[in-house]
């Protein structure tokens, strides 16, 4: 059974290289992935990764939610797997037919995570972009829904939230990656967060995610890698651990 730490994926949501290789290098070896997000990958380009991988022994994690007609995405994806990143994320509102483009794309090289529902997605904004009720009412459903045709689709896993990583693993089996974002522990919840569908990193491991995305908490610690460091003893506490 893998360490606390090794379930964290921080995301580097700064603007520049030199800003991210300095997280990369606190938080090597007290975080088990950084994920490398639209900002920073637009502004400094694939040497970002380049310089995860010359930096720290963490898998790379590029979060580029790819969603465009499916000989795009494909063809997008066979750059990215040359690139050699661990994981890579396209957005599951589309279609069975561009997810298994995405899969074909990455050769076998990089896992395809299919993103299901964004974390600061509640129930209004889906009725608000048109779904039928029935997943209004129950978002969990829509998450099931898409899970199960990334996992048709040859996906690696999908984006979830911890709300639904049990619902996901009991359908789709355990070997299926759940990679859970809007993760706060206990003492960073904030009555004003900007994610409407948020869990701790216990509840998250201990319901079955696989992965899980701790930004703020870490970032604006006065000590980030003592914050990652604590996260991490939180999660090996609830697995029985420590």
């Amino acid at each position: 059974m893998k360490n606390g730490t090794a379930y964290i994926v921080f995301p580097l949501d700064v603007p520049s290289l030199s800003e991210a290789r300095s997280y990369v290098k606190k938080l090597d070896g007290a975080v088990g992935m950084f994920k490398v997000g639209l900002e920073l990958f637009i502004k400094e380009g694939p040497c970002v990764v380049q310089m995860i991988r010359e930096t720290s022994r963490a898998g790379i994690f590029l979060d580029l939610k790819l969603h465009d007609i499916s000989e795009t995405v494909g063809r997008a994806m066979e750059q990215v797997a040359l690139m050699g990143v661990d994981l890579v994320t396209v957005h599951c509102a589309s279609t069975r037919k561009m997810l298994e483009r995405a899969v074909a794309g990455s050769r076998g090289k990089t896992g395809v995570l299919g993103v299901t529902l964004l974390t600061d997605n509640d129930s209004q904004a889906v009725e608000a972009a048109g779904y039928e009720q029935t997943y209004v009412e129950d978002l969990n459903r829509l998450v099931l829904k898409r899970a199960g045709m990334a996992h048709g689709a040859g996906c690696r896993g999908v984006v979830c939230s911890g709300h639904e990583v049990a619902a996901v693993k009991a359908l789709l089996g355990k070997d299926f990656l759940a990679v859970t974002p809007g993760i706060r522990p206990g003492w960073s919840l904030l009555d004003n967060d900007d994610q409407a569908r948020v869990t701790t990193p216990a509840k998250a491991v201990l319901a079955g995610a696989d992965l899980i995305v701790v930004g703020r908490p870490i970032r604006e610690a006065a000590d980030p890698r003592e914050a990652a460091l604590r996260i991490g003893a939180e999660i090996d506490d609830a697995l029985g651990q420590s």
